[in-house]
């Protein structure tokens, strides 16, 4: 066992605090005790990506990942979707960018360089509000799950009308896939009232790690 080193921590705007921890050569990103994503787990984030792109439509132009995280979900992206792809990184907290060109500059390689990706340090809901018609597809992964654990206005995201935005913002035939450590049968309700065609899928815990499988919610937009 390696002990654990803060390596830094970032102001969450509206409150709250991230903390980039090391154990040895494995890095994590934790708020409070509750571990967001650590490096020797990337598999859930990465299918966030990858299955997304597989249930969407023939329209793959435009591509929003809210939460840059360990970047995972983006270098997955940008190896499965085609080179003619544009993909839009929302992300809230300014330091993340940072960890990602420094202390975690090793697992992005050349993500955040790479022609096709702009990234926009905002708040996701507001690039989706902005944006009618304007993604093929949405992946968010900036919570726990569908509530706002890391920062409160995250609500309005999965609210009715946060998800009637969304719904607004994808293009026919586009998908809006959410990650969450949990299952919550409430918002696939609530996805589906706002006119989304829902598929669940579990994403099993990596080796070692004793708990639950993650689940994906993948809701696409009729063509």
């Amino acid at each position: 066992m390696h002990p654990v080193e803060v390596v830094d921590t970032a102001e969450i705007p509206g409150g709250g605090q991230l903390r980039l921890l090391r154990s040895g050569p494995e890095y994590s990103i934790r708020f409070g005790e509750d571990e967001l994503m650590g490096s020797e787990a990337p598999q859930s984030e990465k299918a966030l990506a990858t299955l997304a792109h597989l249930r969407m439509g023939a329209r793959r132009d435009r591509v929003l990942i809210g939460g840059l995280g360990m970047g995972f979900t983006l270098g997955a992206a940008l190896n499965a979707f085609p080179d003619s792809t544009k993909i839009v990184v929302a992300e809230l907290v300014p330091q993340v960018v940072t960890w990602a060109n420094g202390p975690l500059a090793h697992l992005f390689g050349n993500s955040l360089t790479d022609p096709r990706v702009t990234l926009e340090i905002r708040d996701v809901h507001d690039v989706i509000a902005e944006a009618p018609e304007g993604f093929d597809g949405i992946l968010l992964d900036v919570d726990n799950g569908p509530d706002g654990f890391i920062h409160v206005a995250n609500d309005r995201l999965y609210c009715n009308w946060g998800l009637r935005s969304a719904h607004a913002a994808l293009r026919p035939g586009g998908v809006l896939a959410i990650w969450s450590a949990y299952i919550d049968d409430a918002f696939v309700g609530r996805l589906e009232q706002c006119g989304f065609a829902v598929e669940q899928a579990s994403i099993p815990a990596e080796c070692g790690r004793d708990r639950s499988p993650y689940t994906i919610w993948f809701a696409s937009k009729a063509e």
